[in-house]
C-alpha cells in the first residue's frame, strides 16, 4: 500500500487525499463515540495522507521547476 500512490496523476492524488481525509474524520468520530474496530486505522490513515501530501508537493515542485526551466531554455530574461 505504501508505494501504490506513486503512479497516480496529480488530480488523482488530490482526490485520493480528500477521500482519505473523510475516512480519517469518520474514524476520529467513531473513536470518540467508542465504536471502532481497529484503533490503529487512525494512524495508518494519517500516514497515508502524509504520503499523499508529500507526493503532491513533489509533483508541484517538479512542475514549477519544469516551467522555470522552459522559460530559461527559451532565452527569456
Amino acid at each position: 500500500m505504501k508505494n501504490s500512490f506513486k503512479n497516480l496523476t496529480y488530480p488523482e492524488l488530490k482526490a485520493k487525499r480528500d477521500e482519505l481525509k473523510k475516512k480519517y474524520m469518520e474514524i476520529r468520530f467513531k473513536i470518540v463515540i467508542g465504536h471502532v474496530d481497529n484503533p490503529l486505522q487512525k494512524r495508518i490513515l494519517r500516514r497515508q495522507i502524509a504520503r499523499l501530501n508529500t507526493l503532491i508537493s513533489a509533483q508541484k515542485r517538479a512542475e514549477q521547476t519544469a516551467a522555470k526551466g522552459s522559460v530559461s531554455a527559451t532565452g527569456a530574461k
